[in-house]
């Protein structure tokens, strides 16, 4: 009796075990299918274009709630991101999509993918996009050395109200890439870029018809608010081309654009005060800004990953009389919510990531001490009191900045992207945004010996090359964070 119990206890036993083993085996397979699935969720999302390649190691590997909220609408397809492939309708029956086809990337190679263009059409890109980025700064500071003339003519005695006409043109900087940024993010790159080009181009032609200082400075403004607009869309288009591995001569030319421009424009607006009417300052700068924008309409192509396709959706709706979305139109966010986040965004990235704030306010600083020098040049080089030169030959010595940028890119670009891949060999293969902060730690050491030089030589009439090479110095190593935002950008 006692040995039947036993074995019956023992029957029981092996009993649970097996159960608790089927069980456990059952819950093993279902956290290997759910991974399964999010994993292969996660791919269709990086070849549709949702995120940029070199943002998914910042991202979670889960799916966002955005995104678990469109699947518990729609049980989207599996097996590649293939255009194509029928969405169905959900158990709810809340499912508006329902006989619609999504449309995503003709896999990890389709050629329409910016990033899988040819090297002469990205490279296109960034000429063009350079060349907005380059007539902006150039006027900015091109009236640098016309500022007297114009003070003449508009009757400005306050050398505080006559320095705003030219640095509230830079106040605009800081306020276009707030909104001009996050719109090509809803519109597309292209669109914001050359209808923000076209505002500049007219307010800027209503500088050299301004007779007032307050049309002045109105018309800067204004003209500065749409020049902002390839500062803040530039690295956008610039991530939408290249991965991060591959972005540090892109980013060499297109950052060398801007620093040329302030350096640029004070040397060809020398010439023209001393030779012609200050106007001639601006209308200079519209005419070659003309040039540009019509070279844009025929060279520079979208390149915003999530409006290629809406476009596509668009034009294969058309030729088949069918529906087609894309992955970004399944969560159904109306436009004014979409245009409101998108807006928003760039303000809460401000007040509340750290790496955004320091950065903001690094540049900041350093983009004021740029126009503070500028500032000083025209009565540093053609004051009685230092070197007495005309304006022409006075405007030759912001030759010295143009090197000290192009040494300053060039550099940057045999160096950025070594590091970059040493690092992120160093890291398993995956890379970071502070892995280009390392050449800042140098700049950031250089940059006051530069400003100390400059400022020490000129008070101390030292012979003319002896400033210079100061501000060389200065604007050699002033543009090392641009990259490093870049990446965060996108």
């Amino acid at each position: 009796m006692v040995e039947k119990d036993h074995n019956s206890s023992r029957s029981r036993s092996n009993s649970t075990i097996s159960t608790d083993s089927d069980s456990t085996a059952s819950r093993v397979q279902s956290r290997t299918q759910t991974r399964a699935s999010k994993i292969s969720t996660e791919l269709n999302r990086t070849y549709s274009g949702s995120y940029p390649d070199d943002v998914v190691p910042y991202t979670s590997s889960t799916p966002s709630e955005e995104h678990e909220d469109t699947e518990k609408k729609y049980r989207l397809p599996r097996g590649g991101p293939n255009a194509g492939q029928v969405l169905e309708k959900s158990k709810t029956g809340r499912s508006t999509l329902a006989n619609s086809k999504l449309v995503t990337w003709d896999g990890p190679d389709d050629t329409a993918n910016p990033k899988n263009w040819s090297t002469l059409k990205k490279w296109m890109a960034v000429v063009m996009v350079s060349l907005f980025t380059f007539i902006s700064p150039v006027s900015s500071s091109m009236v640098a050395p016309a500022l007297d003339a114009l003070a003449a003519d508009l009757h400005i005695s306050s050398t505080i109200l006559l320095q705003l006409t030219m640095s509230i043109f830079i106040l605009a900087y800081a306020v276009g890439p707030l909104f001009l940024g996050p719109l090509s993010e809803v519109f597309g790159r292209t669109i914001v870029l050359q209808l923000a080009n076209l505002f500049f181009l007219v307010f800027n032609i209503g500088c050299g018809f301004a007779n007032t200082t307050t049309q002045m400075i109105v018309c800067r403004f204004f003209a500065g608010l749409g020049g902002s607009a390839p500062l803040a869309i530039g690295g956008g288009v610039l991530s939408d081309c290249f991965p991060p591995e591959q972005r540090g001569k892109s980013l060499a030319i297109y950052s060398l654009a801007p620093l040329l421009g302030p350096a640029v424009g004070p040397i060809a607006g020398g010439f023209i005060a001393e030779n012609v009417s200050w106007r001639w300052v601006f209308w200079s700068v519209s005419i070659a800004d003309a040039a540009i924008q019509l070279a844009g309409l025929f060279f520079l192509q979208e390149t915003y990953a999530p409006k290629i396709l809406a476009d596509r959706a668009k034009r294969l709706a058309k030729e088949t009389g069918e529906q087609y979305h894309t992955e970004a139109e399944l969560t159904k966010i109306p436009f004014d919510q979409k245009l409101k986040t998108s807006l928003v965004r760039p303000f809460r990235l401000l007040l509340t990531q750290p790496i955004v704030q320091v950065l903001a306010i690094y540049m900041a600083y350093i983009y004021g001490l740029m126009y503070l020098m500028l500032a000083t040049f025209p009565d540093l080089w053609t004051s009685a009191e230092y070197y007495n030169e005309s304006s022409g030959i006075g405007g030759l010595n912001y030759i010295s900045i143009g090197i000290g940028f192009f040494l300053g890119s060039q550099f940057s670009a045999a160096m950025i992207d070594r590091i970059y891949r040493a690092l992120m060999a160093r890291n398993g293969g995956v890379g970071r945004p502070e892995f280009r902060i390392p050449l800042m730690s140098i700049a950031a050491i250089l940059l006051p010996a530069g400003l100390f030089i400059y400022g020490w030589t000129a008070q101390e009439h030292c012979h003319w090359i002896a400033p210079n090479i100061g501000a060389a110095i200065f604007r050699n190593w002033n543009d090392h964070g641009v990259p490093v935002y870049s990446d965060v950008h996108g």
